[in-house]
């Protein structure tokens, strides 16, 4: 059986080797880089073993991107505790989606309104809204992308037309079919980056509610999901783009 790797980051220049990547299964790290060939060397190294093989890699790979701790402790933060997060942020704030579904949004007022029209109302005045406006009229960057099924679940659906709201308070909302996604390698894992130095994933039970934040500080760690975010709307669509689209499917 083929082992789940995540690529964790390269100090390459043109995106080739050297590599690191981990085993989410397990605590196996990965290291890409050129093999070691010549006899000479190869003599010089201690206890390899017959079907062992060296790479080359420089210093810096392992000082950037190589891990920190044996065993990596989360710091967890509450649900209000995230929330001031979005008061805080100085420059930007971007969001992944990758759920099939939200519980916070079965239970807004809205859900069963849309149930009932196909249109989900929109409430600028709301905590939410007026804040985001505020930061983004304040020149602050607001984003995210929302990985979609196909055909799109009932809560993705209430998303896309909940994306006009994202929209008037000035985020850069996109969309991105789950099967791109996945061509892309995108984590199956909902989380926010704010300033691009601080990533927040989302914990979430098997009701889909919102359970706790794990923060993640570790400078690495951090670019390896600014890299993901750089993927994500590459390949998204603005929400009004992908919903006609959408349409053109049905």
């Amino acid at each position: 059986m083929a082992r789940r790797l995540r690529f964790i980051g390269t100090d390459s220049k043109n995106g080739g080797c050297p590599a690191i990547h981990e085993n989410l299964d397990t605590d196996e790290i990965v290291v890409q880089g050129r093999p070691l060939t010549d006899p000479d060397d190869i003599a010089q190294l201690r206890h390899l073993g017959p079907e062992d093989v060296a790479v080359v890699v420089p210093r810096e790979l392992l000082v950037n991107h190589g891990p920190k701790e044996l065993e990596r402790v989360p710091k967890l933060i509450s649900v209000e505790e995230f929330g001031l997060l979005f008061h805080s942020f100085e420059y930007s704030a971007w969001h992944l989606e990758t759920r099939r579904g939200y519980a916070s949004d079965a239970e807004d007022e809205g859900y069963a309104e849309f149930l009932r029209t196909g249109v989900v109302p929109m409430d600028l005045d709301s905590e939410w809204c007026t804040n985001i406006r505020q930061q983004t009229g304040a020149g602050k960057y607001v984003g995210r992308v929302r990985v979609v099924d196909n055909p799109p679940t009932e809560g993705q659906l209430f998303l896309l037309g909940y994306a006009r709201c994202n929209a008037a308070t000035g985020e850069d909302a996109r969309n991105l079919w789950r099967e791109e996604a996945e061509r892309v390698r995108l984590p199956a894992e909902d989380f926010w980056i704010f300033d691009s130095r601080l990533v927040a994933i989302l914990r979430f039970d098997e009701q889909n509610v919102f359970q706790e934040a794990e923060i993640v500080t570790e400078p690495s760690e951090v670019l390896r999901y600014c890299q993901v975010r750089d993927a994500a709307v590459a390949t998204s669509r603005p929400y009004g783009e992908f919903k006609s689209q959408l349409g053109e499917l049905e």
